[in-house]
């Protein structure tokens, strides 16, 4: 079948093991060197750099130039999520990495996706949200309630502000550890922010984690027992 995009370039390049590992470490979100992001990959600079072009070529990257800088980001939250989605096939196909780091715990719990929260804490958030019929799901499809409007108003999040994008305003996004949803979209990336403007939690560098201090825990559960 000859119609539609042609996945295979990009399956390929996602597929090659040190551009799977460039393209994971930046799903924390911060832009990442060359330098960077070859010791991510465990190869030389000059061996990443051809690596790095054909990412880029296919528009899984964007570069950033600050002087005599570059700094390499995922090119939109749509190869973030093409990312995340691999995660529990992957899992569930047994292909996991045989060494468990020391921050696996600490990833499943909290960690981000790119530009939202992903994790346990995630997962039990959103699933609290529909409980509280402050979101509606039926498949797919994920909706803000009127009541989940003026709840999301009351922490200063413009629900209408947010629509309107080229970007979902909701999405489910299949979490890999949990092996259910968390909340994607412009609204998961507007509590994300919520949280870290409140200092409920921390996003800790060069990693994925999203750090809850005891309080900032407590304080995110009350919130979503208003």
């Amino acid at each position: 079948m000859r119609e539609g995009p042609d996945i295979s370039v990009v399956a390929a390049l996602i597929g090659n093991p040190a551009c799977a590992n460039m393209l994971l470490a930046l799903l924390a979100g911060p832009a990442l060197t060359a330098t960077e992001l070859a010791q991510e990959a465990g190869l030389s600079l000059s061996t990443v750099s051809g690596h790095l072009d054909r990412l880029e070529k296919a528009a899984l990257l964007a570069v950033e130039r600050q002087g005599r800088h570059r700094y390499f980001r995922l090119a939109d939250p749509d190869v973030a999520h093409a990312l995340e989605a691999l995660m529990p096939v992957a899992t569930r196909a047994g292909h996991l990495r045989v060494r468990v780091g020391p921050r696996d715990p600490e990833l499943r719990r909290a960690r981000s996706c790119y530009d939202h929260l992903a994790g346990d804490l995630a997962v039990r958030m959103f699933d609290r949200f529909v409980e509280r019929r402050l979101l509606t799901r039926r498949g797919d499809e994920v909706r803000v309630t009127r009541d989940g409007a003026k709840f999301f108003a009351c922490a200063g999040i413009d629900v209408g502000g947010l629509e309107g994008g080229r970007r979902p305003l909701c999405r489910p996004c299949l979490d890999w550890s949990e092996r259910r949803s968390h909340l994607g979209g412009t609204l998961g990336a507007a509590i994300l922010d919520h949280v870290i403007d409140r200092r409920w939690a921390v996003r800790e560098a060069k990693s994925r984690v999203v750090r809850f201090s005891p309080a900032g825990e407590q304080k995110l559960k009350a919130w979503l027992a208003r």
